[in-house]
């Protein structure tokens, strides 16, 4: 593709995503499906442009406005924009061939030419929310928060989210399964506060990578490793992921099992379930049983009730946490899916507890920033449930991992400013022997 037509593509791919309702992967997954003509590195460009603007959408918008742009709200508008911020030059050649974007009027232009000379993309005027990259209705409860350190920790937020890696211990050690990815010139470091996790330098096409496809490694955000890892899983238990979705804590509660014991993994969605079933296999996992549940009523659980050592529960949530990795999800988000998400893991997290054995633990977390989502569910929970108390996390990360834990406690709570993590949320609930 010339230049302009990956220009007329990402303006074409920005205007899809922003019309719909599902995740950005899905909207550019089907975008490049129906244009199979579109090869690799094209791809590959075009989606760096598109991202590039989800994550300064808010600074871009902001001085559209400021400047007068006649196209307000456009996907053309932004991604010209971000042409201006990248210190491309509209020139002519830029808007010449097959499939191009026609070429900036003068009005465009003029904005253009303004925000060329701009000597940063920040200005003193800026409100938080702007200068956060976050939807302005969310600013009381990160304030509340964050405090003094609002627009430091949600602009650790915008950039790019580094790969991270969980080695699978069924088959290697952390240590070999570096030397494997070495052995294909990948670079990589231990995380540093998982004892499971490898960080990548840039993100490589996992699918051509030999150590993935012998299931020594599997694609795992740090803190998700951590939140697994402290549900303090161990061989000849009986432990459910009662919201697994397509696996990826499911496969590691399964490693620190050793393959003993029992392991149940329910989802509501039969389609995440089957998911797994590649995962699972390719890590040389088999004590899982995978189960499909109808929800909170479901008969199963009613049999099953204080039959687990361990009740892991990864909330569906805001995402809130995710926003690196998924810039497009924080300008889908309104106040209303936060406040019918918190209702919803109210009923999950008392369903759940239900599965929990008198001395076993539950263990609550969320890929979640807020309040609501994280510390007030577990509130709410421990004033309807006298019977569990809460565990300190610090006191698990010691017995569990070892290091030196990252929090003081009484929970677990990551961000990218502070641990170079998405931002989590984890509780460890104990339930009384009777």
């Amino acid at each position: 593709m010339t230049p302009a037509a990956r220009l007329q593509a990402a303006i074409e791919l920005l205007s899809e995503i922003e019309k719909s309702a599902k995740p950005a992967d899905s909207a550019a997954s089907r975008y490049f499906r129906e244009r199979r003509y579109i090869g690799g590195a094209d791809r590959r460009a075009v989606a760096e442009v598109v991202w590039r603007v989800l994550r300064r959408k808010a600074r871009i918008d902001w001085w559209l406005e400021r400047l007068e742009h006649p196209e307000l709200g456009t996907a053309r508008a932004r991604v010209l924009a971000d042409m201006a911020f990248e210190g491309i030059r509209p020139e002519p050649d830029l808007f010449r061939g097959h499939h191009s974007a026609y070429a900036p009027e003068e009005p465009e232009r003029r904005v253009m030419d303004m925000l060329l000379e701009l000597k940063s993309q920040f200005h003193r005027d800026m409100p938080p929310h702007v200068r956060g990259e976050y939807p302005e209705w969310l600013t009381p409860r990160l304030t509340a928060l964050y405090g003094d350190r609002l627009i430091d920790e949600m602009g650790a937020m915008r950039d790019e989210a580094p790969l991270d890696l969980r080695v699978n211990t069924l088959k290697a050690t952390r240590e070999e399964a570096m030397r494997a990815l070495a052995k294909e010139d990948i670079k990589s470091v231990p995380t540093p506060h998982s004892p499971l996790g490898i960080r990548l330098g840039r993100r490589v096409p996992l699918v051509q990578v030999q150590a993935w496809r012998n299931g020594l490694i599997e694609v795992q955000d740090e803190g998700s490793q951590l939140v697994a890892l402290l549900t303090d899983a161990k061989p000849g238990m009986a432990v459910v992921d009662y919201c697994a979705g397509a696996g990826g804590k499911t496969l590691c509660l399964a490693a620190a099992m050793q393959n003993k014991g029992r392991l149940v993994a329910c989802d509501v969605a039969e389609w995440r379930v089957d998911r797994a079933g590649d995962r699972l296999r390719r890590a040389g996992v088999h004590n899982v049983t995978k189960r499909v549940i109808g929800g909170e009523a479901d008969k199963w659980i009613k049999r099953a009730a204080g039959s687990f050592d361990r009740v892991l529960v990864d909330a569906p949530c805001t995402g809130t946490g995710t926003w690196r990795r998924n810039p497009d999800a924080k300008w889908q988000l309104g106040e209303t899916d936060l406040l019918e998400l918190v209702v919803r893991q109210k009923d999950i997290l008392a369903s759940a507890a239900r599965l929990t054995k008198p001395g076993g633990r539950l263990v609550y977390a969320t890929c979640s920033l807020l309040a609501e989502e994280n510390e007030g569910q577990i509130a709410d929970f421990l004033a309807l449930h006298s019977d569990y108390r809460v565990v300190p996390v610090p006191e698990v990360w010691e017995q569990v991992i070892g290091t030196a834990c990252p929090v003081e406690g009484p929970y677990l709570r990551l961000s990218p400013l502070t641990h170079a993590t998405d931002g989590f949320f984890g509780a460890i609930l104990e339930k009384a022997e009777k």
